[in-house]
């Protein structure tokens, strides 16, 4: 029953003829969050609406990046043919994508599959949580020192569950202090998973 339904939006995708700029996509080991270790099969999407200090993966969000237009069914296709569980989309920031809920609807289907996307914290995630069976979203919220702070959107955190993360990436001692009031303010260890990261050269262990 789950085949004819994602057939029938992938069918209705084609109808509206949605796709989605592509800069890369591959295989790895994840490095980070709950499924540090494990293979994962990474869809990164063009484009990101902030521009943070520490950021590594700038080329991805230029306006003149390469990318492949890719449709769903190529790109669930692709991530069928690995046939690897765990599938990571991000950027850039993905859910600037247009269409890309249309995409989120019709891979959360196939429960043999794990969706995590990578989102920038700047993005309301209302309307994806409300998917059937939504993805983990794995969320940053952006420290003082990435200067991008006052973009959050902090209603998100009513969003979160176990089943998603959210990331501080830390450069200095008041960005773990601002780390910290956010926790305690939101509640955020008791109901979801939290992880600190430094950013390399600026600040130690």
């Amino acid at each position: 029953m789950k085949h004819l339904i994602i057939a029938h939006h992938m069918k209705k995708a084609r109808h509206i003829k949605v796709e989605y700029k592509v800069v890369e996509k591959f295989i790895s080991v994840n490095g980070e969050g709950p499924l540090s270790g494990q293979l994962v099969v990474f869809i990164r999407f063009a484009g990101c609406n902030l521009n943070c200090g520490y950021c590594d993966t700038t080329w991805a969000n230029k306006k003149d990046a390469n990318y492949d237009l890719m449709t769903p069914d190529g790109i669930y296709k692709y991530i069928k043919s690995t046939q690897i569980r765990n599938v990571t989309l991000t950027g850039g920031e993905p859910l600037l994508q247009e269409g890309i809920k249309e995409l989120l609807e019709i891979l959360c289907l196939d429960d043999s599959i794990h969706i995590e996307i990578e989102t920038n914290g700047s993005i309301n995630l209302g309307k994806f949580a409300s998917i059937d069976n939504p993805p983990s979203f794995n969320m940053d919220y952006k420290l003082p020192a990435s200067g991008m702070e006052e973009s959050m959107d902090l209603n998100n955190f009513s969003y979160l569950t176990y089943k998603d993360t959210v990331k501080f990436v830390a450069s200095s001692i008041e960005d773990l202090q601002k780390s910290k009031c956010i926790i305690d303010k939101y509640g955020l260890t008791n109901k979801t998973n939290v992880y600190i990261s430094p950013v390399f050269g600026q600040i130690d262990l």
